[in-house]
């Protein structure tokens, strides 16, 4: 029984890093196609902690005016990973710390707004809310806000086990969106494991 176990604890190790390897390497997903093109765009990135986006997205979009907001607090995002990142991968020059409900930019500043597997690292809903209330603030009228994240859902299940808690389910993420005052204009499947939300402003 115990070898039985042992061998489906690694038999779910190893599905969990192909299925990894396969959302990260494999597909497109960096290839970044539900953003657009942002040449000549005014573009806030948004990390929480790691930042494995803004050095891709300056080689992709030569012409992109992009800055970069990390809103990491040690007291409140304690994942381990995020620590380890953080001390192999520096943040970019320019990285301008924040706080979830104070995004250090004025009203309607940006054309996009992009949070890439970050925003799912505020684990308060009402942070959560307040966060999509700021993101919404600090794009213009036309703008988007960008959301790409796992979710608690099937997939994600048979990839990570219950890893899967980690993240949040669709319909979380709809009350919060809806909450905020922002709209689904669409939602892109990355892949099978991936969904990335295309907001925008309803006006509220």
């Amino acid at each position: 029984m115990i070898f039985c176990l042992i061998g489906l604890a690694i038999v779910g190790m190893l599905v969990s890093l192909f299925i990894s390897f396969y959302v990260y390497d494999l597909s497109n997903l960096y290839e970044f196609h539900p953003l657009g093109n942002l040449n000549q765009k005014k573009v806030l990135n948004i990390n929480a902690g790691f930042d494995e986006v803004s050095q891709i997205l300056t080689e992709k979009f030569s012409m992109i005016d992009l800055k970069i907001c990390d809103f990491y607090d040690p007291n409140e995002h304690t994942e381990v990973s995020i620590k380890r990142a953080r001390q192999k991968y520096p943040a970019m020059p320019g990285t301008i710390l924040a706080k979830t409900n104070n995004i250090p930019f004025p009203d309607q500043t940006f054309d996009k707004v992009i949070c890439i597997f970050s925003a799912h690292e505020i684990r308060n809903m009402n942070q959560r809310i307040e966060f999509l209330n700021e993101l919404k603030r600090v794009i213009r009228i036309s703008g988007e806000v960008i959301i790409t994240e796992h979710l608690r859902d099937i997939p994600n299940f048979l990839a990570y086990n219950i890893g899967f808690l980690h993240f949040y389910s669709k319909n979380s993420w709809f009350n919060c969106f809806h909450k905020a005052g922002l709209f689904l204009e669409r939602e892109v499947k990355v892949n099978p494991f991936i969904s990335t939300f295309i907001l925008r402003s309803n006006g509220k």
